[in-house]
């Protein structure tokens, strides 16, 4: 005798609240133990928590009142098209809950175009993407690295200093220079101080691990030209933003062991080709080990050569992949 399938139930909203919220961590962390990845970037989850764009949509599938898939799109991108993640919970998988989310998100797209971002390799994820007619387009490394090998002393560029980032001083300054190195980055490029703000906002944000590299210079007094009245005034010209998960700072006491990441590292295009970048991450990798912790991960897309030759130069290996599918 052929058991009865669930019935199941999708519904889409722009808002979510706060029962939804927790049933949805609950679910993508019983994904996360399961596939040892987690499933939503960084960026959706500060939308689910925080909300975002009104055009995002919020898609929850249940089965008899349990809620048993997730599905995140923002369909705001005009030029690259809609973007979406999703999650179903290792219970109910194979019986069609992913197909019918993704289907429902193609509806919700204003053209029909989607890109779809898969974390770590799934299988599933993959065959799921290709019977829908997706085809693989952009591809993350996640690189990683141990702390307990050599890190040599940074050696900075002269007339370069570092110092932590200050919470309601260095806002402004740091997004013009993170706009400038990344301005033709699909992701991190075009930020706004709202973007800052917020993730100031998260459990895992340390202003001690936010390292900024300033250019100094030495102004002379017209009135007086003892060397007490010199003042040291510095230019931001980069940074190493870190970043540690697991341990303390997760959600719903969901505990791992302890992380660190190689956040973001960014350049001023004036300042690039002095040695600063490599000498910036090593002193956020420094920090890192300072805080006991014995790995540390980056992402880095597949096509930025330049940059994977120097972070294998600087120790770290592939590990895993993210991949963008794009149905157009």
């Amino acid at each position: 005798m052929t058991a009865t399938r669930p019935a199941s139930r999708l519904d889409v909203s722009t808002r979510l609240d706060t029962d939804d919220v927790a049933a949805v961590i609950d679910l993508l962390d019983a994904v996360t133990d399961a596939d040892g990845v987690h499933p939503l970037s960084e960026h959706v989850m500060l939308h689910l928590r925080y909300g975002g764009d009104t055009d995002a949509r919020h898609l929850l599938a249940s089965q008899d009142g349990r809620l048993v898939g997730y599905g995140h799109i923002d369909v705001t991108d005009t030029v690259e098209g809609s973007a979406a993640e999703l999650a179903v919970h290792p219970d109910a998988r194979r019986r069609g809950i992913g197909r019918m989310i993704v289907a429902r998100m193609i509806d919700e797209t204003p053209d029909g175009r989607l890109r779809l971002w898969a974390h770590g390799q799934h299988p599933g994820a993959a065959a799921l993407a290709r019977d829908l007619g997706f085809h693989r387009e952009r591809v993350l490394w996640q690189m990683r690295r141990s702390l307990f090998t050599s890190l040599p002393v940074p050696e900075l560029p002269e007339g370069i200093r570092l110092r932590t980032f200050v919470p309601g001083q260095d806002e402004q300054a740091w997004t013009e220079v993170n706009n400038r190195a990344f301005a033709d980055h699909p992701d991190q490029g075009h930020w706004s101080i709202e973007e800052i703000r917020t993730r100031e906002q998260e459990p895992w944000f340390d202003p001690q691990g936010f390292l900024l590299a300033e250019r100094v210079s030495i102004e002379r007094s017209e009135e007086r030209s003892e060397l007490d009245s010199q003042r040291e005034s510095g230019e931001l010209v980069g940074f190493h933003w870190t970043k540690v998960h697991g341990g303390k700072n997760t959600d719903n006491g969901h505990v791992h062991e302890p992380i660190g990441e190689v956040y973001v590292v960014g350049v001023d295009p004036a300042a690039q080709g002095t040695g600063l970048g490599p000498a910036l991450t090593l002193a956020g990798l420094r920090h890192l080990r300072s805080r006991g912790l014995s790995q540390a991960m980056l992402y880095v897309d597949e096509s930025n050569t330049r940059a994977i030759a120097l972070y294998e130069r600087l120790g770290f290996a592939r590990w895993d992949t993210d991949v963008c599918f794009v149905r157009s």
